[in-house]
């Protein structure tokens, strides 16, 4: 009888609780509602959420490179050609052993440059600058500081000795600050993190260049 009434008991037990389940999760469900509610809150703040991750991926694809990328590159291909073609001159015309090294520094640095911004516009479906188009980028691009005229390339190709390196080192001073300008535009307004990359190590190298060449300057 005792063990009979012990398992009457447990069952009633289990009953109760049974029952005390069924309750709460009947009072789940219609907290799952408002859950639901919550969760379909979420599922509504998902949709608005999801746009503007949406836009934001979107504007990240695009930011990828922007107009201001494609002027620096636009413009750094000419005035990068235009410093090899004045390095080129100095093996044969240059006195000072510093000139020279000094030129065949700047090719080495400046003609990978070319080869990697030309590969970026032609990546974002951009024309690459013709070679023949220096003379006519100095007036279409007012970014473009530094640039040599005609005549003072002329000049720079009829020097020799001393003259050349006086020559040479005055030109490229101007030269390098231009580009210098043109890199820092670059890294205030582009988007694109290798062109900016790229900008940083010009203001840099150039920077450093220019100091070696106001030295040089100051030298017999």
């Amino acid at each position: 009888m005792i063990r009979k009434r012990s398992l009457m008991r447990r069952t009633a037990v289990v009953a109760a609780a049974g029952a005390a389940a069924l309750v709460l999760a009947a009072c789940g469900g219609s907290g799952g509602d408002g859950g639901s509610a919550g969760h379909g809150g979420h599922a509504a703040t998902a949709p608005s959420s999801a746009p503007s991750s949406a836009s934001a991926s979107a504007s990240a694809s695009q930011g990828q490179h922007n107009a201001a990328d494609v002027a620096f590159a636009k413009g750094m291909i000419p005035h990068h050609r235009q410093a090899v073609e004045m390095a080129d001159l100095a093996p044969g015309r240059a006195r000072s052993a510093e000139v020279k090294k000094l030129a065949a520094d700047i090719k080495k640095a400046q003609d990978p440059e070319i080869r990697t911004l030309s590969g970026w516009l032609t990546s974002w479906g951009k024309d690459v600058p013709a070679e023949g188009a220096m003379d006519h980028s100095t007036h279409d691009m007012g970014g473009m500081g530094g640039m040599m005229t005609a005549e003072e390339m002329t000049g720079l190709e009829n020097a020799s000795g001393k003259a050349f390196d006086t020559a040479f080192t005055e030109l490229m001073i101007k030269h390098h600050e231009g580009a210098v300008e043109m890199a820092r535009t670059e890294q205030a307004d582009g988007a694109h993190g290798p062109a900016k990359k790229m900008a940083g190590e010009i203001i840099d190298s150039q920077s450093a260049e220019i100091e070696q060449m106001n030295a040089l300057l100051g030298k017999d």
